[in-house]
């Protein structure tokens, strides 16, 4: 399921910074919300990674990148330091928001199917809708250099979208 051009789910989860946070709050940015199954995992980290380092250049696009997990913020907590993440990690226990975004379900893992957290990403626009929707992501240390490409590429585009 696409979620692009859709008005993006509404969500309220507790932050790795102590916050609760909705994407009401992020209304006029542009937000990258990425699901992955586990912190400090090898494909986890290898992303969380990448996000880290053009962390600065999707901030000058105006852009708030966001990881969702099903861990605990304890759990974030130590993945935040481990890797020095410099954005807020999500924790989302019951995978309400992640069924919400299509980032949960039934997935083949290793030729067998299983039920559990779809590495996914969304671009929520300015105006709170759907811009691009990664429905699965294969490689996970390559991606977040396709959400910047992406961003870059758009950033026109999303621009717009902020002044309307």
């Amino acid at each position: 399921m696409s979620l692009e051009g859709k008005q993006a789910p509404a969500f309220e989860l507790a932050g790795s910074d102590g916050r609760m946070h909705s994407l009401t709050e992020y209304a006029g940015k542009t937000v990258v919300i990425y699901f992955y199954p586990r912190d400090n995992t090898p494909g986890c980290t290898k992303e969380a990674c990448g996000f880290r380092d053009h962390h600065q250049t999707l901030t000058g696009l105006n852009a708030v990148v966001l990881g969702v997990s099903k861990d605990s913020l304890t759990s974030h907590d130590k993945f935040i330091a481990d890797f020095k993440l410099p954005f807020v990690l999500l924790s989302d226990p019951d995978a309400k928001m992640m069924a919400a975004y299509g980032a949960f379900g039934e997935k083949v893992m290793y030729g067998k199917k299983t039920t559990g957290t779809i590495r996914s990403t969304v671009i929520v626009g300015p105006d709170g809708k759907v811009v691009r929707h990664w429905a699965k992501v294969a490689k996970a240390e390559a991606h977040p250099a396709d959400v910047l490409a992406f961003l870059q590429q758009k950033q026109g585009v999303l621009a717009a979208g902020a002044s309307k």
